[in-house]
C-alpha cells in the first residue's frame, strides 16, 4: 500500500528519511483507502502531488446526498443537534450553517507553538483521503480545497496544543476557518508574522492559494471528527524512525566486529528455534552486512575454534540485540499497520455506511494509535540502551584489545570517553519520552467525554524519541569506526567503507562534536546498504 503512481517511487522498505531529488514529478492517488506512508510522506515533504480520481469524488458527492435526506428526520449529531454537553440540545434546521460555523470558530482555540509545514501538510493529506472514503456526508469542495492546498504548496496556521486523542478538534477547527476564508495561509513566501512594517521589494508573483470554499449545513462537524493531526505526525516519525531502526543493523554490525564478537548470537538456527520474523530480521541483517557465510555461525566452525582465547559469550549488547531490536522492528512494524487503516478508512461521528446508514459510535477514539505509539517508544528505549551500552563495551580495552576509550597519545588521554556521556544525555530524554502518554486521563464537557487516548501527545513523544536515539546511535558509530581503525585488519565490508571515508580520521583529544554530527548524517546511508 503506497498510492505513490510514479513508477520509480521509492518501496516502503528502502525509503530514505526524505524523498531523494528528482522524485517531485510523482503523484499520489488519493482515494479514500489506497494511501501508504511513504506516499503520505512524500506528500508531507512537498516532493508529490495529489491526485484525485473522479469516481472518488463522486462517491463523496453521493455521500452527501444520502447526508442530506437522513439529515431530514433530525437525528444527526453535531448537524441538528449542539455537541459535547450539548448533544440534546435541538438546533433549528433554518440555523444549522450558522451552527457549523460557530463550531468551528468556537473549537479554534489551540495555543503553544504553530506546528512545522510538514506535519500541517500531513494533516491535510490524511483528512482529505479519510473523507473520500466517503463516510462523513461533507462537501465535496472540502477534498478539493484540502488537495488544492497541498499542490499550491499553502498549509494553514496550526498550533501544537488542542487535543487530547479524541478528535483533533483545535487543529481542523483553525484548518476549517482557512478553509473558508477567515484565517490567512501560510506559504513559504507568506510567513505567519512579518516584524518588517517596510514595503516588500518588487520580486516574483506570489503563488495562488486555494479558493474559499462554501460552508454547508453539516460540513463543520463533518470536518472536525478526526485524528488527522495525530496520525499524520505519527506517519512522520514512524518514516524518520524507521530508517534509524535500518541503519542501528549496521552500526551494531560494525561495533560487534570491532569487539571481536561471536556470530553465535546471530545464527538463523538460533533464531528458526523462537520464530519471531522481529529477532529473525535483525539477525539476518547483521550477518548480510558482515558478509558471515552460511555455517560461520555455528560454535564449531573451525574458525571459531581455532580463536584464542575467544569468550564463551558477549555482553548483552552484542549477545541480545537480536531479540531486543526485532522487538523494535515490529513495534515499528505494528504502527505501520494501524496508521494506514486509520488513514484509510471513514472514522467520523456519525458516520455514514454504504448501506445509507448512519451510526453513532466511537471509532474517533484513538486508542489503537496511542498505545501502538507508546510501544514503539519503549521498544526505542529498549534498543537504545543497548546502543549505549555497547559505546561503553567500545571503550573498554578489554573487550577491544585497544587502548582505553580508544585514546592515542598521552596515557592520560581521554579519547571517546565524552561520547558516553552525551549518549546517556540523550538517553535521559528518550527514557522520558518512553512514559507512556496513553496512562494519561482527563474528564471533559461536564463528564460526557470521561476518558482519552492522548495520541497526539505520544506521537509527539515518538518525534522527540527519535531525535534523541540518532544522538545516542550516532555516537556509537564514532566509536566503532574509531576502534576498527585501531585495528591491523579493518573489516572489508561496505559499511566500515562508507563510515570511514565520512568520518574524520584523527584519534588525537580533540572535540568530538563534528564527528558526531557527521555520522547522524551518516546514519541514512547506512539503512540503504
Amino acid at each position: 500500500m503506497d498510492g505513490t503512481t510514479n513508477a520509480g517511487a521509492d518501496g516502503p522498505a528502502d525509503s530514505p528519511t526524505r524523498v531523494p531529488p528528482g522524485a517531485g514529478d510523482a503523484r499520489v492517488v488519493l482515494d479514500g483507502h489506497g494511501l501508504g506512508l511513504p506516499a503520505l510522506v512524500r506528500l508531507a515533504d512537498a516532493d508529490a502531488e495529489p491526485v484525485v480520481p473522479a469516481e472518488a469524488l463522486e462517491r463523496v458527492r453521493r455521500a452527501r446526498e444520502s447526508a442530506d435526506r437522513l439529515a431530514a428526520t433530525g437525528r444527526w449529531y453535531g448537524r441538528g443537534t449542539g455537541v459535547g454537553a450539548h448533544r440534546s440540545v435541538p438546533v433549528d434546521p433554518a440555523d444549522e450553517t450558522e451552527h457549523g460555523l460557530r463550531i468551528l470558530r468556537s473549537h479554534a482555540g489551540g495555543a503553544g507553538p504553530l506546528l512545522p509545514a510538514r506535519q500541517v501538510r500531513a494533516l491535510l493529506a490524511v483528512r482529505a483521503n479519510q473523507l473520500l472514503a466517503a463516510g462523513s456526508g461533507i462537501h465535496p469542495s472540502f477534498v478539493t480545497a484540502l488537495t488544492d492546498a497541498l499542490r499550491l504548496g499553502a498549509h494553514p496556521a496550526v498550533n501544537a496544543h488542542g487535543a487530547v486523542g479524541t478528535g483533533d478538534l483545535t487543529a481542523l477547527a483553525q484548518t476549517g476557518l482557512t478553509l473558508l476564508g477567515e484565517r490567512p495561509w501560510l506559504t513559504p513566501t507568506r510567513p505567519a508574522r512579518t516584524e518588517d512594517p517596510a514595503p516588500a521589494a518588487p520580486g516574483p508573483p506570489l503563488p495562488a492559494l486555494p479558493a474559499p470554499v462554501t460552508l454547508r449545513a453539516g460540513d463543520a462537524l463533518a470536518l472536525l471528527s478526526s485524528n488527522a493531526l495525530a496520525l499524520g505526525q505519527a506517519a512522520l516519525a514512524w518514516y524518520d524512525l524507521d530508517v534509524l531502526l535500518r541503519a542501528t543493523h549496521a552500526v551494531a554490525a560494525l561495533s560487534l566486529v570491532a569487539v571481536s564478537g561471536s556470530p553465535e548470537a546471530y545464527a538463523a538456527q538460533v533464531h528458526a528455534l523462537r520464530p519471531y520474523p522481529g529477532p529473525a530480521r535483525a539477525a539476518a541483517e547483521v550477518r548480510r552486512l558482515l558478509h558471515i557465510p552460511d555455517g560461520a555461525d555455528r560454535p564449531d566452525h573451525p574458525e571459531r575454534l581455532l580463536a584464542a582465547g575467544r569468550r564463551v559469550q558477549d555482553p548483552y549488547g552484542f549477545r541480545a540485540f537480536p531479540q531486543v531490536h526485532g522487538a523494535a522492528l515490529e513495534a515499528s512494524d505494528a504502527l505501520r499497520r494501524i496508521v494506514e487503516v486509520e488513514i484509510n478508512c471513514p472514522s467520523e461521528n456519525p458516520v455514514l455506511t454504504s448501506d445509507g446508514r448512519l451510526y453513532h459510535h466511537g471509532g474517533f477514539f484513538a486508542a489503537p494509535l496511542g498505545l501502538a505509539l507508546d510501544g514503539l517508544n519503549l521498544a526505542l528505549l529498549q534498543t537504545a540502551q543497548l546502543s549505549a551500552a555497547r559505546l561503553t563495551a567500545l571503550g573498554r580495552g578489554d573487550l577491544t584489545g585497544l587502548p582505553d576509550f580508544l585514546a592515542s597519545g598521552p596515557a592520560s588521554s581521554s579519547g571517546t570517553m565524552i561520547l558516553e556521556y552525551t549518549a546517556n544525555s540523550a538517553l535521559a530524554e528518550l527514557r522520558s519520552c518512553a512514559t507512556p502518554a496513553s496512562a494519561g486521563h482527563t474528564v471533559l464537557s461536564h463528564g460526557l467525554e470521561e476518558a482519552a487516548s492522548f495520541a497526539g501527545q505520544a506521537a509527539r513523544q515518538t518525534e522527540r524519541a527519535t531525535a534523541a536515539y540518532t544522538t545516542v546511535l550516532a555516537c556509537e558509530l564514532v566509536s566503532a569506526v574509531r576502534a576498527l581503525r585501531l585495528q591491523p585488519l579493518p573489516p572489508p565490508v561496505p559499511a566500515f567503507a562508507l563510515a570511514a571515508a565520512a568520518l574524520p580520521s584523527g584519534t588525537e583529544d580533540r572535540p568530538l562534536t563534528g564527528d558526531i554530527t557527521a555520522a547522524a548524517d551518516l546514519l541514512p546511508p547506512l539503512a540503504r546498504l
